[in-house]
């Protein structure tokens, strides 16, 4: 393959034992056709230069990067599902592929879905339905424009094979994912080796994730690493869940097997983004409680972050960790309020007024179930878009008691690059979004007709969002 002078390869995994992962071997596949690419990644790798046969060579039939991993590896880790311990979770249908350095010398993860059986697929066939695929594609790019961190859907295949579901029509069509992502050591995977009793791998896998996602760790008084490396991940933690809040999107299984030391989204089943302001919205149709519901994704991730601190007691001392954890609260609401002023095009005032506009708006949202992203699209730039949203279809919402209050506190605030209003995507009828109709419409344009028109040219509109909208996250 050409080499870039920006491909960087960094097998950093090797310096922990096996005590983390299972050498494994990928499955092969009766056919690799080529679903998505994401060449504007790729580029940022040193990998745009692939050709079509060596893009299919190494995130199809998985032949390894020139000085990368020499066999893919199913990384090791247990998790609370739903709050309920699991041992018996791992990488059931992936594997950690390849690892690379970034232009800022941050290390990335190439990582796999579908891509057969491991020591960890249990009753599972280690495949992933072209749906789901598609699904995680569609995902990682709203989020992204979005200014949301996520994993990038690095390539997908469709692979030919025939796949039985219980809760969707089969048999199905199959694929296999690679994802672009900071990291892979989760929760669980010191969840792993608490249960194990092996407080020397927390150590070494401790000392890992600070050396590589946490190299400039400042160590406060009264901490120790373990609580200062806590502090940081709390506070990336409560930056991803307040991203989330203010997306609308619902993750749906905030298990603590699926959060990483980064802060970063990184897989995705069940999601739906909201249509209107729901504080009781769940997507995932088995969460019978609720308990990954819209508002509650604070307290889960929360949650999981006391699971996570369970891990590092012998490290440090519950006091110390204790410390690091209240610092979720006001890092969450800080980075939500800011979240959806940078959503509305508006620079924050930096004090009281900034809370008392996110109160102003959620209570809003909540008696007007106007439209989540048409809101946003409407009142991009506030009070200098007044006029646009008078022309809205949700223009008699913005005439509402609990509007007047939100739309007086507008006034304060500056558009952050009022330019923008001048663009094409603020001259369209409607807003951009995910909802689930419109994944499912797609799809069926897939499943029925083998056209990819609407999936191409959603992944096109929601990039355009994200360009035009000064959103867009490229970290």
């Amino acid at each position: 393959m050409p080499v870039s002078t920006s491909y960087r390869p960094a097998p950093r995994i090797g310096e922990l034992d096996g005590g983390f992962h299972d050498v494994v071997e990928a499955a092969r596949f009766p056919e690799h056709r080529l679903r998505f690419r994401n060449q504007r990644w790729a580029e940022r790798i040193g990998l745009g230069e692939l050709d079509a046969a060596e893009w299919e060579r190494h995130f199809a039939a998985f032949v390894p990067l020139p000085e990368n991993l020499p066999r893919p590896l199913a990384l090791r880790y247990h998790g609370h599902q739903f709050r309920t311990f699991n041992p018996q979770i791992g990488d059931g249908r992936g594997f950690l592929y390849a690892q690379l350095l970034d232009e800022e010398g941050r290390l990335l993860d190439l990582a796999t879905k579908g891509s057969g059986r491991t020591p960890w697929s249990r009753d599972g066939d280690g495949r992933l339905t072209l749906k789901g695929g598609v699904r995680e594609v569609l995902a990682t790019e709203m989020l992204e424009a979005l200014g949301v961190p996520t994993s990038k859907t690095f390539s997908l295949f469709e692979t030919g094979e025939q796949l039985w579901r219980g809760d969707e029509p089969s048999p199905t069509r199959s694929s296999v994912l690679v994802r672009l992502g900071h990291s892979h050591v989760r929760f669980g995977s010191f969840q792993r080796q608490l249960a194990l009793g092996d407080q020397v791998r927390i150590r070494k896998l401790l000392d890992y994730a600070i050396r590589h996602y946490a190299p400039d760790l400042a160590v406060g008084a009264g901490e120790d690493p373990a609580s200062a490396f806590l502090r940081v991940v709390t506070r990336r933690s409560a930056g991803l869940c307040a991203a989330w809040m203010t997306a609308g999107f619902v993750h749906g299984v905030l298990n603590t097997d699926n959060m990483n030391v980064t802060g970063e989204s990184f897989d995705y089943g069940p999601y739906r983004f909201l249509p209107v302001y729901d504080p009781a919205f769940t997507a995932a149709y088995f969460d019978h409680g609720g308990l990954y519901a819209y508002e509650r994704q604070p307290t889960s991730v929360h949650w999981n972050l006391q699971r996570f601190a369970d891990t590092l007691v012998e490290q440090s001392s519950v006091d110390a960790l204790s410390r690091a954890l209240d610092g979720f609260l006001p890092e969450f609401l800080l980075a939500w309020r800011e979240g959806v002023l940078r959503r509305l095009g508006l620079t924050p005032l930096g004090d009281e007024r900034d809370a008392d506009f996110l109160s102003l708006t959620r209570a809003f949202l909540v008696e007007s179930r106007v439209g989540y992203d048409r809101f946003f699209f409407d009142w991009h730039g506030g009070a200098a878009s007044a006029a646009r949203a008078a022309t809205s279809p949700e223009a008699d919402k913005y005439q509402g008691p609990t509007f007047v209050p939100l739309r007086s506190a507008m006034d304060a605030y500056a558009p952050s690059a009022p330019e923008r209003l001048a663009r094409p995507y603020f001259q369209r009828p409607a807003p951009c979004s995910l909802l689930i109709d419109e994944i499912e419409a797609l799809w069926d344009a897939i499943a029925e007709r083998d056209d990819w028109s609407l999936f191409a040219a959603k992944v096109a509109d929601i990039r355009t969002m994200g360009e035009q909208t000064g959103l867009a996250a490229l970290g």
